[in-house]
């Protein structure tokens, strides 16, 4: 998701100079989305700022954990815990300017819009961290417990 699908958004930001005069699948893609967020569509530093850490630093940490997790390494619940932590910071640093400001860049007057491209479609961004951390919290806390465990026997 963050190589090709944010990954395209990036290049568009700064080799096309906006999605807006870009062309191309991924160019209509995200003009499909600036029609519920127009900052996607004439680069906002903010959001392009945003997705220079998540494409930069995010995807190498993607298969960093996927490699560990095919080593079945459980490092990973670590790894897992910061990625997931700068997904949700990643989120909040998108929108909350934009709701402190009123949301000028928002279009919630449809639903669709508003349900399917802002509510749904960036709620899978805080969803998954959240139950990915839940997880790690559960493997790491449990394993420190057996340890302790096993220490005071």
């Amino acid at each position: 998701m963050h190589l090709i699908f944010e990954g395209s958004f990036l290049y568009l930001s700064t080799f096309g100079k906006s999605v807006n005069t870009s062309t191309g699948v991924f160019a209509e893609m995200w003009k499909e989305y600036t029609l519920a967020d127009t900052r996607w569509g004439v680069a906002d530093p903010t959001v392009v700022s945003l997705e220079i850490l998540t494409v930069l630093g995010g995807v190498p940490l993607c298969w960093y954990i996927l490699s560990l997790l095919v080593k079945n390494d459980p490092a990973r619940h670590y790894w897992i815990v910061v990625l997931s932590v700068a997904e949700l910071y990643g989120g909040w640093m998108t929108f909350c300017p934009e709701w402190l400001t009123g949301s000028p860049s928002l279009n919630t007057s449809n639903a669709l819009f508003l349900w399917v491209y802002l509510v749904f479609m960036n709620s899978i961004w805080v969803v998954i961290p959240l139950w990915l951390m839940v997880d790690s919290y559960n493997h790491i806390a449990g394993s420190l417990r057996a340890a302790a465990k096993i220490k005071g026997n």
